[in-house]
């Protein structure tokens, strides 16, 4: 592993396309630090309190050792790991991550059973994560897995959303029936685009990061097209 699969930048863009170095976001109450791992380019998340150090972990999806090392690179104390849904590509680095930092895990009530470590806690539609002094609002998505959950963070009236792989820059996340797109264009609409402003940062299981306000003019063309 060579230090710039681990250095940290704060040259923030969201893109990890053209670096492998993660990327670090500061807001007023948190910092967001985002990295790519495995084949599937899948996101990475390390929140931390800006206030307290505690930190929470999204989808330990690959590649341990190089989320080792940027969580020990980070000042603070990991906290939580949450994972996103049940698919593979999301949690094959989370049992040793979590093992390792003696840290709970937590997950969707409804896709716990595919993990490989049984989570300490089982997330509803509106719970709460609280890690040092942020609270995470999860958000039940149903359509590309039973159980995804999203997790909104406000800070300084600006929300934050972690949305795994139920919303993407272009559309919703992969389904495989029609009655699991409309499924989830409804509870995406509904409980994400008809509650929060376009100033919204969406952060996605895969890829770049968007805002509700880039793609809520597109979601008629969405409902149109299926997928």
């Amino acid at each position: 592993m060579s230090p710039s699969d681990t250095a940290v930048t704060d040259e923030y863009t969201g893109d990890l396309s053209n670096s492998p170095a993660p990327q670090r976001r500061t807001l007023s109450t948190a910092t967001i630090v985002k990295t790519s791992v495995g084949p599937m380019d899948n996101n990475v998340y390390v929140i931390t309190s800006r206030a307290t150090g505690d930190q929470l972990i999204i989808d330990a999806a690959n590649d341990a050792d190089r989320i080792l090392a940027v969580v020990e690179a980070l000042p603070g104390t990991p906290r939580s790991i949450f994972t996103t849904h049940q698919h593979f590509d999301h949690w094959q680095a989370l049992e040793r991550v979590a093992t390792e930092l003696g840290v709970p895990t937590a997950t969707g009530r409804l896709d716990a059973a595919e993990l490989p470590v049984e989570p300490d806690r089982l997330i509803d539609d509106g719970d709460v994560i609280e890690i040092g002094d942020l609270r995470f609002e999860a958000i039940h998505l149903v359509g590309h897995t039973p159980g995804s959950i999203a997790l909104a963070l406000t800070d300084d009236d600006v929300v934050h959303l972690f949305t795994g792989d139920s919303l993407f820059p272009g559309g919703v996340g992969k389904t495989w029936r029609p009655e699991d797109f409309e499924t989830l264009y409804r509870d995406v609409t509904t409980k994400l685009f008809d509650r929060f402003p376009d100033s919204t940062v969406v952060y996605p299981g895969h890829g770049t990061d968007t805002t509700l306000g880039t793609e809520r003019p597109a979601l008629p063309e969405w409902r149109q097209r299926g997928w």
